[in-house]
């Protein structure tokens, strides 16, 4: 329940190794006053950011891009002794994706934050000139996930900071040390310390967050809490930006090519251990094409590699805590009862650790299944034939959920054709999840999967407020539309109306004679 009065402090949060159960760090949660505090403390030292200016801002990125490429190694590795997936994956999922959203606010945040005019297109506002001024929010509150503990706070914070906002993040309870990484590099390149802070607890800080003093609250999670936000958020008018998962589809034409489409089905299930709401979890493959499919994806599956994260030679590391491996179990399970064939997988690699799972793959699955319906967050690759284009987009769209899909063929613009029917954020054609790491392309989905767009120009957008300010060329001069009416005028104006949208050229010129008289007329107040 969020309310004002959550009683939080007496908790610990304890980062662990999910490879190894080893406990890395242990923090007391914030209390209800420590996190009140911190947005105190942002609301007190924004201003003074905000008034910095664009240009200084981006010089403070620059220094934390410098910074952060020098420490890339560090940082990757904290990220996967916390996260658990592969130190590559870190790298390049994590890090690599937050410089390149560094790369991208250098370059475009002073154009697309600058005053942008306002043409007047009514001929009776040509006297006046505007703009559109894009202002900071003021504080801005982040909720962040465990799956992307780095990159997701920070292409998010970024985005806030270079607007010029305060930010406090909330990170998951089961990865606060990526995040705190984060502020300890901004606050070197030269963000003031209140300016950019983490408060570390579990679930109750973030129900604190959301009834603070914010301007906003992002957040990224389950479609279950972020709806506790989103209604938290409504009773006060607090604007949201929600990322809430997906079911991501992945439809494979008879034409796509089956060794690329069968790497690509691979990475795109089992990347992260499956953890990534981007994930492939549905998988629809043309009729002809899906046993010749299924074989050679299973012989790949098998020479799969999982492990520890740090060990170079891992390809899939361990899931982030019993729980989620639990619901794993429970959609496989589920299927393999209602009739799905577990081709390879379906179980817990023990001799590994209490947290891993064979990366499976399922056959002969339908939508009566949980696994085609709820999100799994697994390394799970359920896979379901289709006889034509149209039941293909027709089970894509059959989801509550529209965060991304995919689209396999050899043939682009069938491929495209098709991607502007399915109901997604993102739809890409022959690759999976690489739109999160473009940076000049906005991230968010459809139906379940959230509200608004982060990364990119609409990220940034998200973190302004827009205000337009008009100023009149003729301050001297009474306007004509003011008081002092009468039939006359009312006449002058119909002629008026008639000048400007009338389709007859005669009524036109003629509407332009009976209003001519207004702006002479006398008896204006």
């Amino acid at each position: 329940m969020m309310a004002t009065d959550v009683q939080i402090g007496a908790r610990r949060v304890i980062s662990r190794n999910p490879a190894t159960g080893e406990t890395l760090c242990e923090f007391e949660c914030a209390s209800a006053a420590e996190v009140g505090a911190a947005v105190e403390r942002a609301r007190a030292a924004q201003p003074a950011w905000a008034s910095v200016g664009v240009r200084a801002r981006v010089e403070i990125l620059r220094r934390f891009q410098r910074l952060l490429h020098q420490k890339k190694d560090d940082i990757a590795r904290t990220i996967t002794r916390e996260n658990g997936k592969p130190q590559v994956e870190a790298l390049l999922t994590e890090v690599l994706v937050v410089l390149d959203a560094a790369r991208f606010l250098i370059e475009n945040a002073y154009a697309v934050l600058k005053p942008e005019p306002v043409p007047h297109g009514n001929l009776v506002m040509k006297t006046k000139s505007a703009h559109l001024v894009r202002e900071p929010y003021g504080v801005i509150g982040i909720i962040s996930p465990w799956n992307y503990p780095f990159s997701t706070p920070a292409t998010e914070g970024l985005a806030a900071l270079v607007a010029g906002n305060a930010v406090v993040i909330k990170p998951s309870e089961f990865t606060p040390l990526a995040a705190l990484e984060l502020a300890s590099l901004l606050h070197e390149a030269g963000v003031p310390a209140d300016v950019f802070q983490v408060v570390v607890g579990d679930g109750s800080a973030g129900a604190v967050l959301v009834e603070a003093p914010i301007d906003k609250i992002v957040f990224t999670g389950s479609v279950r809490t972020g709806k506790r936000v989103a209604e938290a958020a409504a009773k006060k008018l607090l604007p949201v930006l929600l990322e809430l998962g997906g079911k991501d589809p992945m439809l494979v034409l008879e034409d796509a090519d089956l060794d690329v489409v069968t790497s690509g089905a691979l990475w795109g299930a089992f990347m992260n251990a499956g953890q990534t709401c981007l994930s492939v979890e549905r998988c629809y493959v043309a009729r002809s094409l899906c046993e010749r499919f299924l074989t050679v994806v299973v012989e790949k599956t098998r020479k799969l590699r999982v492990g520890n994260g740090l060990d170079p030679e891992t390809d899939i590391g361990p899931l982030i805590h019993e729980q989620q491996l639990r619901v794993v179990e429970a959609h496989v399970a589920d299927a393999i009862a209602r009739g799905a064939r577990l081709l390879t997988g379906g179980r817990r690699l023990l001799e590994l650790g209490p947290n891993f799972y064979a990366p499976t793959v399922l056959a002969d699955v339908t939508h009566e299944m949980r696994i085609m319906r709820e999100e799994t967050f697994g390394p799970v690759l359920p896979v379901m034939p289709f006889a034509t284009d149209d039941e293909a987009v027709r089970l894509a769209n059959d989801s509550e959920f529209g965060l991304a899909a995919s689209v396999w063929t050899g043939d682009r613009r069938r491929g495209e054709a098709l991607a502007r029917r399915i109901q997604a954020g993102t739809v890409m054609v022959n690759d999976v999840i690489s739109c999160f790491g473009i940076s000049e392309a906005p991230h968010g989905g459809v139906k379940s999967s959230g509200l608004g767009r982060a990364h990119g120009r609409l990220g940034l957008e998200e973190m302004v407020r827009v205000k337009h300010l008009d100023s009149d060329l003729l301050p001297r001069v009474r306007k004509v539309w003011w008081f002092g009416y009468g039939a006359e005028f009312a006449r002058q104006m119909e002629g008026f109306v008639d000048l400007l949208f009338s389709t007859s050229w005669v009524r036109r010129i003629g509407g332009g004679l009976k209003s001519a008289k207004a702006y002479i007329r006398k008896g204006r107040l």
